[in-house]
């Protein structure tokens, strides 16, 4: 009786040793280009020390002068309603295209893969260049604010919620369409109980998401308290930019507590 030598079969995946390997070191040649590119550079910054010294010395204190506190919280609400209705105004738009957008819904291919095309698109272009445009078409102020929140959120939260759609079970669905049930009675009935947490859950999310985008779409003229931010920078009026960041901390912490309790009632 022989007993042969067994010889391991000859493979061509990688080791998992060699396959790690190759990651890390694609990430360091692609993080040295980054810095290199980016011109990152710890000393300048500490070389430069001297100018945030001074920058700090100027905004603070504050101005809490009630002309510009007043003026501030103001420009806050502005910001907080152009979250708001950028927000609640996305959500026809966001759910049609979501059910056009998942496997789960879509009529067929060719309207899956239209939608979701348009839903990529409508979260390619930033908020802030909507914002943009929108100013150049209805002017300066806060319904360009708005008007650019619709699209883009439009595109981020179609995208979330048909996720969720493609991730519930399909039994429900399924029963319904085998009664004879037609598209839009299966998702009214089927589809959207099923993720109507997750839906809430993804839209104060982007609630609170949105309500920080308003105030940098303020910054190029949409209104809002990023407004006052940008003219306080330019008048080198940093005191009063300290103010209205103040403002916008509060607004902020506010909304997030809001968001959670709701959320919590939601879970329960």
């Amino acid at each position: 009786m022989t007993t042969g030598t067994r010889v391991p079969a000859a493979s061509g995946r990688r080791s998992p040793s060699a396959a790690g390997a190759a990651v890390v070191t694609v990430l360091v040649v692609l993080h040295v280009l980054a810095w290199q590119g980016t011109g990152f550079s710890p000393a300048d910054l500490v070389r430069g020390w001297r100018g945030m010294a001074d920058f700090a010395g100027e905004a603070i204190p504050p101005d809490l002068s009630w002309p510009v506190l007043g003026a501030g919280i103001r420009a806050a609400l502005v910001t907080l309603y152009i979250g708001l209705l950028g927000t609640t105004f996305s959500v026809p738009f966001a759910l049609v295209l979501a059910v056009l957008g998942a496997r789960t819904t879509a009529p067929n291919r060719w309207v899956y893969q239209a939608a979701r095309s348009l839903l990529s698109f409508l979260r390619a272009v930033p908020d802030v260049v909507f914002a943009l445009i929108f100013v150049t078409a209805v002017g300066l102020g806060p319904f360009a604010g708005v008007l650019a929140l619709i699209f883009h959120n439009t595109g981020v939260m179609g995208k979330l919620w048909s996720e969720a759609m493609e991730e519930i079970d399909l039994g429900p669905r399924d029963a319904l369409r085998t009664n004879g049930a037609n598209g839009v009675q299966v998702v009214a009935h089927a589809i959207l109980p099923a993720v109507v947490p997750q839906f809430v859950g993804l839209l104060l999310y982007r609630f609170d998401v949105n309500v920080r985008s308003s105030l940098v779409l303020g910054l190029v003229g949409a209104g809002g308290i990023g407004f006052l931010v940008n003219q306080s920078i330019k008048l080198f009026r940093f005191d009063q930019m300290a103010t209205h960041l103040l403002i916008v901390l509060v607004l902020v912490v506010g909304v997030d507590l809001l968001s959670a309790a709701v959320r919590r009632r939601v879970a329960v």
